[in-house]
C-alpha cells in the first residue's frame, strides 16, 4: 500500500492499453494513482488490479469536469496525459467534426489537465507532466492530418510548459511511440484486413515492416518510461519528446 508520503500520479485514458499499463506500473512503483477514464467496467478492473489505484471517471475535453476531478484529488505529482483517440482519412475527405474531436481529446484535454495541476506543482516545485504523443508528432503522414496536426499540439504544448517551469523542480516531457500493441493498433489492423484481404499476422508484419524497430511496440515499454521519467533522478529531462521507435527518427 502507499503510505503518506507517497507521490501521487494522475493517469487520463487509463482503462486500457497503453494508459491502463501505465497506471499499474506506477502503482507498482508505490505511487497513489488516480486512473482516469470514460469506461466504467473497464476503470473497475484496472482499479481492482492493485489496492494503489483509484478509478475516476472524467471526460478531458470538458472542462467542467476535469476542473471538478482535480479539486478532490490530493495534490498531484506526477500527471500523464495519455487519453487520445485516432483516425485515418484523406484530407479532403476529413470532415470539421473529425477535425475537432481529435484536437479535443488529443490536445485540449493534454492542456485542460495540465492547466489543473501546474500550479500546485509549481508552489510545491515539485512535478512531473508526461504526455503521451506519438511519433506522427514529430513528422507528417499519409492520411492522418488530423491526428498528426493534434500530437504536433501536444508536443508543441509540452515544450512551451517546460520553457515557463525551467529552473523549478518541474519537468515536462513527451514521449512518442510509434505502433503498440493496443485496441487502437488493433482497430487499424483489422482496417488492413478488411481491405486487402491480409491475414492478422500479415497485416501487424506490414505495419511494421519498414521501420527500425520491426515490431510493435508493447504498452509497458511506453510505461517504462514514464516511469523513468516520473523518477526524482529525473529533474535535468525538460522539455524533451523521447521517441521510442527503434532509431527511424533521431532528435
Amino acid at each position: 500500500m502507499t503510505g503518506p508520503e507517497a507521490r501521487v500520479a494522475v493517469v487520463t485514458g487509463a482503462s486500457r492499453g497503453i494508459g491502463r499499463a501505465i497506471a499499474q506500473r506506477l502503482a507498482a512503483d508505490g505511487m497513489q494513482v488516480f486512473a482516469l477514464g470514460r469506461d466504467v467496467t473497464a476503470l473497475g478492473e484496472v482499479s481492482d488490479s492493485s489496492p494503489n489505484i483509484e478509478s475516476r471517471v472524467c471526460d478531458v475535453t470538458d472542462e467542467d469536469q476535469v476542473v471538478g476531478l482535480f479539486a478532490e484529488t490530493p495534490p498531484v505529482d506526477v500527471l500523464v496525459t495519455n487519453a487520445g483517440v485516432a483516425s485515418s482519412a484523406k484530407l479532403t475527405r476529413t470532415t470539421l467534426e473529425e477535425w475537432e474531436r481529435l484536437q479535443a481529446v488529443n490536445a485540449t484535454g493534454a492542456f485542460l489537465c495540465s492547466r489543473a495541476v501546474l500550479g500546485g506543482m509549481l508552489e510545491r516545485d515539485w512535478g512531473r507532466i508526461i504526455t503521451i504523443a506519438s511519433v506522427a508528432g514529430q513528422r507528417g503522414g499519409k492520411y492522418i492530418a488530423a491526428y498528426t496536426a493534434s500530437k504536433h499540439a501536444a508536443i508543441g504544448l509540452t515544450r512551451s510548459i517546460a520553457m515557463e517551469v525551467a529552473g523549478s523542480g518541474v519537468t515536462a516531457n513527451s514521449i512518442c511511440p510509434p505502433y503498440v500493441r493496443t485496441e487502437m493498433t488493433a482497430a487499424t489492423i483489422a482496417n488492413i484486413v478488411d481491405r486487402t484481404g491480409m491475414t492478422e499476422a500479415d497485416a501487424e508484419a506490414a505495419l511494421t515492416a519498414d521501420t527500425a524497430l520491426g515490431r510493435l511496440l508493447e504498452p509497458e515499454e511506453v510505461a517504462h518510461v514514464v516511469a523513468f521519467l516520473a523518477n526524482d533522478n529525473s529533474g535535468a529531462i525538460n522539455g524533451q519528446s523521447i521517441v521510442l521507435d527503434g532509431g527511424d527518427i533521431q532528435t
